[in-house]
């Protein structure tokens, strides 16, 4: 019998192993699905003004000025459309200044004229970070971003670095596709996880298994 202790106690000490990992991806996939469930309810809830209160992530917002001709045209991809430009304008209402994510253009529309026009916007409070070390740095001369920066971007517009991301607009002919705030970028892969190391568990115990019938063999 001492023959199998060892080999039985390392399989079923790696099947317990592979085993809480899975049931851990388990949980952290309902975490995450509770999480995006109480996302998706703040996206669409009823929009507050803008200047209500402080400002939380996702939070729905509405409010009434005017969208100038100050831009800038941050570079992105579109699944089935290619090369496209977010149209980021400086947003006046209330004697403030913020930055109005307008939605996209196709590049050949990225320089069209864009004149400035009283709205009413709805929209969500993005506190956006899609720059990191890699990033390139903007060309000011001709409004050409490659991220999201959004103090940078406030700082180039002069105005406060708030972002939000138009949903709906009382513009009768928008120059841009609206490109609403959703949950599909963040990721949620806990099931595939969960998946691979139940299936890891079930490997090592059949692993385990052959181990210990070829044991039990040669001491036939």
């Amino acid at each position: 019998m001492r023959r199998f202790l060892v080999p039985l106690t390392f399989g079923i000490a790696g099947c317990a192993i592979l085993v809480m990992l899975g049931i851990w991806q388990v949980n952290r996939l309902a975490e995450k699905e509770a999480m995006l469930a109480r996302i998706e309810a703040q996206i669409v809830a009823d929009p507050v003004p803008l200047f209500s209160g402080p400002l939380e992530e996702y939070q729905a917002v509405s409010a009434e000025g005017t969208i100038t001709g100050e831009e800038a045209h941050v570079l992105t991809s579109i699944r089935n459309r290619g090369a496209a430009f977010r149209i980021v304008s400086v947003f006046e209402t209330g004697g403030r200044r913020v930055l109005l994510d307008r939605g996209i253009v196709d590049s050949a529309d990225k320089d069209a004229a864009r004149p400035q026009v009283t709205a009413r916007i709805v929209g969500n409070y993005r506190n956006v970070e899609e720059t990191d070390s890699f990033t390139p740095e903007p060309d000011l001369a001709n409004r050409y971003w490659f991220a999201r920066d959004v103090p940078a971007m406030a700082a180039a517009l002069d105005a406060e670095p708030i972002l939000i991301v138009l949903r709906a607009t009382s513009e009768t002919d928008p120059p841009a596709t609206p490109m609403p705030v959703g949950t599909e970028g963040i990721p949620n892969d806990h099931l595939n996880y969960a998946i691979t190391w139940f299936s890891l568990a079930l490997a090592w115990a059949g692993m385990t298994g052959l181990w210990l019938w070829r044991i039990a063999r040669r001491t036939d």
